[in-house]
């Protein structure tokens, strides 16, 4: 099965009509994609007392680390050890300081041991935390030439290239991750790629070998937030909160799954069990997207002042955000072009547009420019966006709204009706607004 997913991405990265592009995430994403597809938790550093505490105990670890860098404080393999722990409690909590603490050990490490490729690769892990594609880029590129074979580089490489929309470079990257280690990190990363180009069934198959493969419980959570994101993306929210449900069984703290469920609930017409997950979530983990999907609930409930509370708290949690040396302008971005000034949202995306070339940041470039009122501008950025031949719901709306401001009402119509027949639950104000104007004939 190994075999055969890598001779499946091998294919992804020259196809036609990709006109180049072969692949999102989460981050998504992710993301994140979040954001975009998380390494798995830091593991300990073998052969040392310092790494006693287990996989899932990150508290733990980082102590345990402190406490041996008392005694040692010029061991380098530890001070990036603990610079690790601190970006996965970074991650846990939202804590945005722990980004500056995690610096401060790398660069401790890289003056103890220059040139340490595991410190080179908390460097670009760190700077895809903070969105600095490009910099993670450099930090990959140069632990990648110090060590070809080492698989750790190869994560951070593929999540920096894919957020800069170097697509055949981050196919190339996955590809490399696939040879060296075939385990959770590859396969998740296989998957993303697999659903950027509208392959979602492949992308199945990928997570599900992920899953098989997860070792503690927090992969197996990220897997299955996982699938549970592609039966949301193709419009089953009851499978979603099935495979959401599962992945908060295996880890309590899996945030991304709460999120999930929150907005499954919702769209299943559990409104006060998703208000219970939201609230739950931005008070645990504010995190900027997090805060926006509980705002424009509130918003489509009719809760305004409430909603208005999420969105400065969402304004708040930027802030700092920025303090740490980190941003998050495409969720800002599309804030802005919503529920704030569009004009400052195109300021904010067209400078995102100029550092990296991704789908996303071409979708929501798109979108701020048509929310300023200028839509005949925007049809380019949307043409961008469509390039990979992935389809989300968002993308369809946002291109249908461009369409109908442009006067082309037969096109808006299809693009509406895409959205919805894929998703028809994708957003809580945008779905309704789609189907309000299906129901007035395309008019405006």
């Amino acid at each position: 099965m190994t075999g055969k997913t890598i001779k499946t991405l091998r294919a992804l990265g020259h196809r036609p009509a990709a006109t180049g592009l072969a692949c999102v995430v989460v981050a998504a994403v992710t993301a994140g994609l979040l954001s975009l597809s998380p390494d798995t938790p830091p593991r300990p550093v073998h052969g040392n007392p310092a790494t006693a505490a287990g996989a899932q105990d990150v508290p733990g670890q980082i102590e345990a680390r402190r406490a041996w860098l008392r005694e040692h404080p010029d061991d380098g393999t530890v001070w990036a050890g603990l610079a690790l722990g601190y970006l996965e409690q970074a991650r846990r909590t939202a804590d945005f300081s722990y980004y500056g603490k995690a610096e401060q050990a790398l660069k401790r490490s890289l003056a103890l041991q220059p040139g340490n490729v595991t410190a080179l690769v908390g460097m670009g892990t760190l700077a895809n935390a903070r969105h600095d594609f490009a910099a993670a880029r450099r930090w990959g590129e140069q632990a990648r030439r110090a060590q070809p074979g080492n698989w750790t580089v190869y994560p951070v490489l593929a999540d920096a290239y894919t957020q800069l929309g170097a697509y055949p470079r981050a196919t190339a990257a996955v590809q490399r991750l696939l040879d060296l280690k075939p385990g959770v990190a590859a396969f998740t990363r296989a998957a993303y790629e697999l659903e950027m180009q509208g392959r979602t069934e492949e992308a199945e198959g990928a997570l599900r070998r992920a899953l098989e493969d997860s070792a503690v419980p927090a992969e197996r959570a990220f897997c299955l937030h996982r699938l549970g994101e592609l039966d949301w993306d193709r419009g089953r929210p009851a499978r979603a909160h099935a495979h959401y449900e599962e992945a908060l069984r295996a880890d309590p703290d899996a945030h991304a799954a709460l999120a999930g469920r929150a907005k499954a609930r919702a769209a299943l017409g559990r409104t006060e069990a998703a208000l219970a997950d939201y609230r739950t979530l931005t008070e645990r983990v504010p995190l900027p997207e997090y805060v926006l999907l509980h705002g424009e609930f509130l918003e489509s409930l009719g809760r305004g002042d409430e909603a208005e509370s999420q969105y400065e708290l969402l304004r708040a949690q930027v802030r700092l955000l920025e303090e740490q040396g980190a941003d998050d302008d495409l969720t800002l971005g599309l804030f802005e072009a919503d529920h704030g000034d569009p004009a400052v949202a195109v300021r904010k995306l067209g400078a995102e547009w100029s550092r990296r070339k991704s789908v996303l940041v071409a979708d929501g470039l798109a979108w701020a420019l048509h929310r300023a009122g200028r839509s005949a501008e925007a049809a380019g950025p949307a043409e961008s966006a469509a390039k990979l031949g992935w389809r989300p719901a968002s993308f369809a709306y946002h291109r249908g709204e461009i369409e109908r401001a442009l006067g082309r009402e037969g096109e808006a119509r299809r693009l509406f009706s895409a959205a919805l027949r894929a998703n028809p639950h994708f957003s809580p104000l945008h779905a309704r607004a789609a189907r309000k104007a299906l129901r007035a004939g395309g008019a405006s």
